[in-house]
């Protein structure tokens, strides 16, 4: 797969995420997958290293269910031969007590055969810590 092939694989991603298509995500994923958002941290319910695509259906879960999206912007991309890296502005508010998270987030991707195989994002946990009262 060409750089190019990757970046709107991960354009066809981010779309699915704003319109809720979690299935369609998933499509994009291998089996053996190996997906964390701040992968140190516990400080938010997706937080974390999931593997396979039944864990990544739960990330989403707990993110949806925790926050509402109001603004996913990507800003950027950059690939080479495996990887697509990516910065995208968020805005999404806390569901239970209304605290607006805003920030660039930072996306990379790593695909074998077409798929992804591999993620890893980070964002700003102060704020998310602050949202979440750790």
């Amino acid at each position: 797969m060409n750089e190019q092939n990757m970046i709107e694989t991960i354009r066809s991603v981010y779309t699915a995420f704003g319109s809720g298509d979690v299935p369609g995500i998933l499509a994009r994923l291998a089996d053996d997958v190996d997906w964390a958002s701040e992968a140190a941290s516990t400080a938010a319910p997706w937080y974390g290293v999931r593997h396979g695509k039944a864990e990544v259906a739960d990330f989403f879960a707990q993110f949806g269910s925790t926050m509402a999206v109001e603004e996913f912007t990507p800003l950027s991309f950059a690939a080479n031969d495996h990887d697509v890296l990516t910065v995208v502005r968020m805005r999404a508010t806390h569901r239970a007590s209304g605290k607006l998270l805003a920030m660039d987030l930072h996306h990379r991707f790593t695909f074998r055969d077409g798929k992804i195989v591999h993620y890893r994002g980070t964002e700003d946990t102060a704020q998310t810590e602050a949202v979440f009262g750790s």
